[in-house]
């Protein structure tokens, strides 16, 4: 079962921007209630999704520029980036069917 790329301010390029596949990045930070509910589907997500969709989690607190950057003041939010740019965001938690509803069109 396929876990979460855990992004850092020196990975975000290559695994995000770079990726030739759609990227799932999850805002969160540890102190959030809502990312901790969201936090096992995007868990569940990584191994359901490999091979159609990376995901991959980026704490905020520990890299906040790139979260300002793409203009996340809310978490946790979900941004799904295509050929570099952001096509899709999801603020908030929501449950996994919706959720992969939302990710079917980008895959």
């Amino acid at each position: 079962m396929g876990k979460p790329i855990v992004l850092t301010e020196d990975t975000f390029e290559e695994e995000v921007l770079n990726s030739q596949e759609a990227v799932l990045v999850d805002f969160w930070a540890p102190w959030c209630g809502p990312c901790k509910m969201i936090g096992p589907i995007v868990e569940e997500l990584a191994g359901e999704l490999a091979g159609k969709m990376k995901v991959s989690k980026l704490n905020v607190d520990e890299h906040g520029s790139i979260a300002t950057k793409f203009g996340v003041f809310s978490i946790p939010t979900l941004i799904v980036f295509k050929g570099g740019e952001p096509v899709e965001r999801l603020v908030g938690f929501m449950p996994k069917p919706k959720l992969l509803e939302k990710l079917n069109a980008h895959m």
